[in-house]
């Protein structure tokens, strides 16, 4: 520390940087909670053990959704929201000794590590392979309007299954 700072600074770097964690997620995931709340009660998950298994499955579902181009549910909830919910339950059951830990049985922690190497080294022959090709790779860019950098866009949140980017109409003052 230099004579000059703050003699908070050091106590401050010494806690968690909860300046990392971006508020947008924040707001997804309350989203996410908003409806699990109305669903099956607030904080249920610490009133009665859950599995694991069943959080992690449907958090990796509301991903598989979102990859898939699909970002609210049918519902109407953002999927990202009901992913970061569901992360968040097991973490807070987990502490809260609530959680039932139902994980895969691992008989060979090393077989997995060994397997991803062989792959990896399968991928970057196949890349090395056809390397000299550059065939169309399609993405969402390729169907969906996508607001430029920077537009100020509004979310259709009314149940609609895509993320609707809705441009904003310039102010008028008249």
């Amino acid at each position: 520390m230099n004579a000059t700072a703050n003699p908070k600074d050091a106590a401050g770097r010494a806690k968690l940087p909860l300046h990392l964690w971006p508020d947008s997620a924040t707001y997804y995931g309350s989203v996410g909670f908003l409806e699990g709340q109305l669903k099956y009660g607030r904080l249920n998950w610490r009133a009665t053990p859950v599995y694991a298994s069943i959080y992690f499955a449907a958090a990796k579902r509301h991903l598989n959704d979102w990859m898939e181009g699909e970002d609210f549910t049918a519902e109407g909830g953002p999927h990202l929201g009901n992913a970061l919910a569901c992360i968040a339950i097991l973490v807070d059951a987990h502490v809260n000794g609530t959680l039932i830990d139902d994980r895969n049985y691992v008989p060979n922690a090393g077989a997995k590590d060994a397997m991803m190497k062989q792959l990896v080294d399968c991928a970057n022959k196949l890349k090395a392979t056809f390397g000299d090709r550059a065939p169309k790779h399609w993405d969402a860019r390729d169907n969906l309007q996508r607001p430029r950098p920077g537009e100020i866009i509004e979310l259709d949140c009314s149940g609609n299954t895509f993320m609707a980017p809705v441009r904003h109409k310039p102010l008028s003052f008249r």
